[in-house]
């Protein structure tokens, strides 16, 4: 049959002329026999082609998640979390996974990028304690772990146990391992049966061009005074790796780490460390002087800037840019602020040193002394989830913790159920109070978790080396959850109609330098070389082009439209620090005021009996060419793009509402996403502060 239809195909294909021997001039067809097996008519073609998109010199936006747990974190396990790695990046890619809780945990679209960052110190431990099949669940202080995530052991009742793990855990790990009674060797073991464990699932689940998986993990350290230093260390490539990650175990030192990851430079290993959470850092995480109490020095700052690109600014565990001790001038400083240690949730931590517009000032001050500014840092979002799964979304946020926070009534958002609330104020009578006569949950939990945040990058391509040479040159952003595109770019004689034009990003990238950029000052000749303190600059120098800014900002589509997008600037002047927000663009055609530099109110409210929102108002997306009005000759500053979308229903006012409840009276009923784009710093020539653009 193959050979028939084959002949017949020819044949159809030679009428009107198959050459000579095809009976020309007399309408007849002579057919021939092939000369080869008609089921071998092509040779077979081995190649093998990709579907993957071709890299775009103008960068494409992609958005991910750097800070996740999984079962092998001390912290998750013991709270209910048995998730893999494995698990986590299915998830990432869209598919749903279980809450320890038994309901359903999935994003409304996948992720770009996903990196599962579990805990180095410990790492395996308290799951191999768990599964009395191992060798570490026969030593005594495994035993009270034994099938702590049994089926029948998720319950309110073994809290208890869980929250005691957590406290005494790993202070009676250090000292039996200390004393030989735990042989080091098997915890060793474990954790690099773990963390090959991380890595195989991130080498299975990469795809370049389509989805990026990072090896990555976290480094926890606390200061003396309990302040969080929290890292999670992102290395570029799979190809080679540490046997074992070097961890809180090793040294709660953050230099010891630098040094570390600086050996591994030099055999060739690239990775970078981003810390998280500074706003518990008490006042630690950006410090005037180094881990020994001693001045920074440029060694110091070199290694700093070396290693720590980068900074997390949100996440479920709240919003780090600002604090409104620190920023009495600017409204939105309130948002989701999370006061606390962390090994409290009831200490507070001290606001100066462990908030990013802060460290900027300071960094800024440091160079104005002669000194490297050591925090000069691009910045992302990420969640720190300790379920495997990136809660982005208020409106379907399931927390962070497993079966400590899985329902509303234990995160604080509803009434505590009689049964509960009595069971609670026999474990933790402490975490409960009364609001309008009404028991609740009270602490951090309530207050400050939230649905945050995404990290965010402009690069040429899907993949590996694309996204991490974008968090080298820190052309990265962050957001508070939905996918808002943020651009921000800066230079000198921009073209007037930049903003407006079809190719603005090209003509961006020509004319100027992106976010997480130096741009150097335009000095006029007579200031050349000048030396700047920080202070007022000398008369020579009033003749110095100001600066001009792009910004541009795109809604996401699945969440509010764009209120307002905004510069915000930070200077020393006097010795002192002073730092301005200028809204520079406004939906709904407003403008903003040329004296207070604010956008009107567009009228966009929420309903807060069904959190319905205003669908006539707000932007698709907003730009502006902008230039500071209040520009200083002479003056180094730093210049970053905040913008924020309408209001919409926080979390807590979501479970309050299915619970048909109004919100709880003393939470933000609504709350105003947004995002954040890495700074661009305006220096003057100097040997501190000028470094080469990478753009």
């Amino acid at each position: 049959m193959k050979q028939h239809s084959l002949l017949l195909l020819i044949g159809l294909l030679c009428i009107g002329g198959c050459g000579d021997d095809a009976g020309q001039g007399s309408g007849q067809v002579t057919l021939q026999q092939p000369t080869v097996d008609a089921d071998r008519m092509l040779p077979v073609d081995d190649e093998i082609r990709q579907l993957r998109p071709l890299p775009n010199p103008e960068r494409n936006a992609y958005f991910g998640d750097l800070h996740v747990h999984t079962a092998h974190s001390m912290d998750a396990y013991a709270f209910g979390t048995t998730a893999t790695p494995y698990d986590a990046y299915r998830f990432a890619l869209g598919e749903a996974i279980m809450h320890p809780t038994g309901y359903s945990m999935q994003l409304r679209r996948p992720l770009d990028f996903y990196g599962v960052t579990d805990h180095g110190a410990f790492l395996g431990l308290v799951e191999a304690a768990a599964d009395t099949a191992t060798a570490f669940s026969r030593y005594p202080i495994a035993e009270p772990l034994h099938d702590l995530n049994a089926p029948d052991n998720m319950g309110v009742m073994s809290l208890g146990t869980r929250v005691d793990t957590l406290g005494t855990f790993p202070q009676r790990m250090a000292v039996e391992l200390g004393d030989g009674r735990i042989d080091p060797d098997l915890v060793r073991d474990i954790g690099r049966a773990a963390w090959l464990d991380i890595v195989q699932a991130a080498e299975q689940f990469n795809v370049p061009g389509r989805f990026t998986t990072f090896v990555a993990y976290e480094f926890t350290p606390f200061s003396d005074d309990g302040g969080n230093l929290h890292r999670n260390v992102v290395f570029r490539s799979a190809d080679r790796l540490p046997a074992q990650p070097f961890s809180a175990a090793n040294s709660t030192n953050p230099e010891d780490l630098w040094d570390w990851m600086d050996r591994l430079r030099a055999q060739g290993i690239e990775a970078l460390a981003i810390p998280h959470n500074s706003n518990a850092s008490n006042g630690q995480m950006f410090m005037l002087t180094d881990w020994a109490g001693n001045p920074i020095d440029a060694a110091y700052a070199e290694q700093r800037l070396r290693n720590e690109p980068l900074v997390e600014i949100t996440q479920v565990k709240g919003t780090s840019e600002t604090h409104p001790l620190l920023s009495t001038t600017d409204e939105w400083a309130d948002f989701e602020i999370m006061p606390y240690l962390l090994a409290t949730n009831r200490e507070p931590s001290a606001a100066p040193g462990s908030y990013v517009r802060d460290a900027y000032l300071r960094g800024l001050g440091l160079a104005a002394q002669g000194l490297v500014n050591p925090y000069k840092f691009g910045l992302i979002g990420s969640t720190d989830t300790h379920v495997a799964a990136s809660s982005l979304d208020e409106e379907t946020y399931w927390s962070k913790m497993g079966i400590v926070d899985a329902e509303p009534h234990q995160r604080g958002s509803v009434p505590m159920p009689l049964i509960d609330g009595t069971t609670l104020r026999l474990l933790a009578p402490d975490q409960l109070g009364e609001v309008d006569g009404k028991t609740y949950m009270m602490g951090a939990g309530a207050f400050a978790w939230g649905a945050s945040g995404l990290a965010a990058v402009w690069a040429e391509e899907n993949t590996r080396e694309a996204i991490y040479d974008a968090f080298r040159r820190k052309e990265t952003f962050a957001t508070s959850g939905p996918r808002i595109k943020l651009r921000f770019f800066a230079g000198h004689g921009l073209d007037d109609g930049l903003a407006q034009a079809p190719d603005r990003v090209r003509q961006a990238y020509a004319q100027g330098v992106p976010m997480g950029s130096d741009l150097l000052a335009q000095a006029p000749s007579a200031c050349e070389g000048a030396q700047q303190s920080g202070n007022n600059p000398p008369a020579s120098c009033e003749g110095e082009a100001a600066p001009q800014f792009l910004v541009w900002a795109m809604r996401d589509a699945l969440s509010a439209p764009l209120q307002r997008a905004q510069v915000i600037k930070g200077a020393i002047r006097d010795g002192e620090h002073h730092e301005t927000v200028y809204d520079v663009a406004c939906s709904d055609g407003l403008a903003p005021d040329p004296d207070t530099h604010r956008c009107p109110d567009n009228g966009a409210r929420v309903n807060l009996a069904d959190c319905g929102i205003s669908a006539d108002r707000g932007a698709e997306e907003l730009f502006a060419l902008w230039q500071d009005p209040d520009f200083e000759a002479g003056q180094n500053a730093f210049y970053y793009a905040r913008v924020l979308e309408n209001p919409t229903c926080r979390w807590s006012t979501w479970d309050a509402m299915r619970a048909g409840l109004p919100p709880r009276p003393d939470l933000a009923a609504t709350i105003q996403e947004r995002a954040w784009s890495s700074p661009i710093w305006l220096v003057h020539p100097s040997p501190s502060e000028a470094e080469p653009t990478a753009q």
